[in-house]
C-alpha cells in the first residue's frame, strides 16, 4: 500500500472510532433512572404529536409568509402612487 492510502485509511478509522465513541457516550442507557425533580407528564397521542410537530410549523410558516407578502404589496402600492 502506498503512503497516501495508509494515511486515508488511518484518517477514516480515526473518524469512525471517534464517531462510535461519541454515539456510545450519548446513548440513552441511563435514561431509565429518574433524576431528582423529574416528573414526566402524560405522553402525547398521535394526533397531538402531528398537530404539534407538523401542523403548527406549517401554519406558522403560512402566517409569516402571508404577513411578508401583505407588507410587500402595500409597499409596492405606495411607491407606484407617489
Amino acid at each position: 500500500m502506498s503512503n497516501k492510502v495508509k494515511k486515508n485509511a488511518l484518517r477514516a478509522g480515526t473518524i469512525t472510532a471517534g464517531t462510535a465513541l461519541m454515539l456510545l457516550m450519548s446513548s440513552p442507557a441511563f435514561a431509565l433512572t429518574r433524576d431528582d425533580g423529574d416528573d414526566p407528564g402524560p405522553g402525547l397521542s398521535v394526533i397531538q404529536t402531528l398537530g404539534l410537530y407538523v401542523a403548527a410549523p406549517i401554519v406558522l410558516f403560512l402566517v409569516i409568509a402571508g404577513l411578508v407578502m401583505a407588507g410587500d404589496k402595500s409597499r409596492k402600492q405606495t411607491k407606484s402612487k407617489g
